[in-house]
């Protein structure tokens, strides 16, 4: 009687014949899918990480808040310095909220520096739907 694992390597587990049905063999590798799939993703990341960059990322139009006084039951003045690239026009979401944190007001603020000038403070009356407690610059982005 002849041994039929005698050919198989020594790691290869035998099983008893017809007992656990048709062993499978391993399936095709398809290395140019792979490859394809991974520029794919990558390209996919880079394009969402660069419109996010020009969205919120820009550090050259940078806004800081200086002062949010006369508050009233249906206003608040919010003073803003931004600082912008010489010349460059820019477009700030300003925002109030209440005490509870919602937003009372929302509202783009269209800002431009002269020539020569990287710096601009802006003055801007925001009116609200409830008695807002703060006002604050959200962010600013190059104007379209």
């Amino acid at each position: 009687m002849t041994e039929t694992h005698a050919t198989l390597p020594p790691d290869t587990p035998v099983f008893p014949p017809g007992r656990y049905g048709r062993r499978r063999t391993p399936g095709r590798r398809r290395p140019v899918l792979t490859v394809l799939l991974a520029v794919a993703v990558v390209v996919a990341l880079t394009a969402v990480s660069f419109r996010l960059y020009r969205q919120y990322g820009d550090p050259a139009y940078d806004a800081q808040v200086l002062t949010y006084g006369e508050i009233t039951d249906t206003q608040v003045v919010v003073d803003f310095r931004v600082t912008l690239p010489d010349g460059a026009s820019a477009v700030c979401l300003l925002r109030a909220r209440d005490h509870a944190g919602a937003e009372v007001a929302r509202e783009e603020v269209p800002v431009t520096v002269g020539a020569g000038q990287r710096q601009v403070t802006v003055r801007h009356r925001l009116a609200t739907t409830a008695k807002p407690f703060i006002g604050e610059v959200v962010r600013c982005r190059p104007a379209a």
